[in-house]
């Protein structure tokens, strides 16, 4: 049979300092009984600890020399992993009185003695044991099944805290007796557990209480996870929708990008544009730099400086621009005398416009 972890309840009533600081503490660490035990899945047992079984030689034993960890750790403490989980160690002087089973221990660290001191009060064993099923009854309470050769593993200094909480976070192979102020009083004798249902209070069986709790513990559980999982869909979302963005402005910025004959078209067009533009600009100006309409505007302030295209249309400089060299192309301007004389060039385009007026009064005449 494989054998079970179980954690047990007891507290720290008194301990004493020696001068080198360590704490020394001699408590009950359990007791025979029949306790309920809430697992992970729900499940709750009624398990007895019986006298035959916890005062056995080889139990009490099993108490003797083992490692003081601060909480439960998440494995069995061994060899390999003392020097990581323990804080201090039991004695050697575990024995039975009062139907309880004592044992003294020694704190060896600083941080846990700190801890005791502001409170933390709550011994909790851990140890494996065969649980087997058998039904009975022990100082007037039934029970399901019976912890049998129990050996104790570690013991524990431990906030105290609710069962169902504790059952969430030990694991399924793990069980929590519920051993507290709200189970059990001081002389031993079971005292039934309250429970709150709209601010009024009624007594219900232990079983009852636990199974409540723990299902109050795993509704928590729930809704921490899906807190956890709105949590990761917002950071997903958010990740997606940058992703997606970066996508597009690559795409964006692929399809900017000249390659091929469309490249070799742009850098013609822009050869074309600076010979051209060169007859009307002095030897000195600067294309490096400035885009077409950039050039565009200098050559058509060649002849007009105080044009203002600041808000004029693309169309209308590209427009502008044409004409412009069209009349130079047509009447075989150079750019020396384009740049010498302003004058010249507008006298010729006077009189471009005065041959074309002349042209269509004889044409009037004509058909008279």
């Amino acid at each position: 049979m494989t054998k079970v972890q179980r954690f047990d309840k007891a507290y720290i009533t008194d301990f004493s300092e020696s001068s080198d600081g360590y704490m020394t503490v001699r408590a009950p660490i359990t007791r025979p009984g029949v306790f309920p035990y809430l697992r992970s899945d729900g499940g709750i047992e009624m398990e007895a600890k019986l006298p035959e079984e916890l005062f056995s030689e080889r139990t009490i034993q099993s108490a003797n020399a083992k490692p003081v960890t601060d909480d439960h750790p998440t494995e069995l403490v061994t060899l390999g992993n003392y020097n990581k989980y323990s804080k201090g160690l039991t004695h050697t002087d575990a024995m039975v009185n009062e139907e309880k089973l004592f044992v003294s221990f020694t704190i060896t660290d600083e941080a846990l003695i700190k801890k005791i001191k502001n409170g933390k009060r709550e011994l909790s064993i851990g140890f494996l044991a065969d649980v087997k099923a058998e039904s009975g009854e022990f100082n007037g309470l039934a029970y399901n099944s019976v912890q049998r050769n129990m050996e104790i593993n570690h013991l524990a200094v431990v906030e105290k805290g609710r069962a169902g909480s504790e059952v969430a976070i030990r694991g399924d192979s793990q069980a929590f007796m519920i051993d507290s102020d709200e189970f059990q009083n001081k002389k031993g004798g079971l005292k039934m557990p309250k429970l709150i249902i709209d601010s009024n209070e009624y007594e219900v069986e232990p079983v009852v209480k636990a199974r409540i709790d723990t299902l109050e513990a795993q509704l928590a559980a729930e809704k921490t996870k899906a807190e956890s999982v709105d949590t990761i869909t917002g950071e997903r979302d958010a990740l997606q929708t940058q992703l997606t963005a970066k996508e597009q402005e690559l795409t964006e910025s692929k399809e900017k990008e000249l390659t091929g004959d469309a490249f070799e078209s742009a850098v013609s067009e822009r050869i074309e544009l600076m010979d051209k533009a060169k007859t009307h600009l002095a030897d000195d100006f600067d294309f490096k730099g400035k885009s077409a309409r950039d050039v565009k505007v200098a050559v058509i302030k060649t002849v007009n400086d105080s044009l203002d295209l600041k808000d004029k249309s693309d169309e209308y400089i590209n427009a502008f621009y044409d004409s412009l060299t069209a009349i130079v192309d047509q009447n075989g301007f150079a750019a020396g005398s384009v740049r010498s004389d302003k004058k010249d060039f507008k006298a010729n385009a006077d009189e471009i416009k005065n041959m074309r007026e002349k042209r269509l009064n004889l044409n009037k005449k004509g058909d008279k």
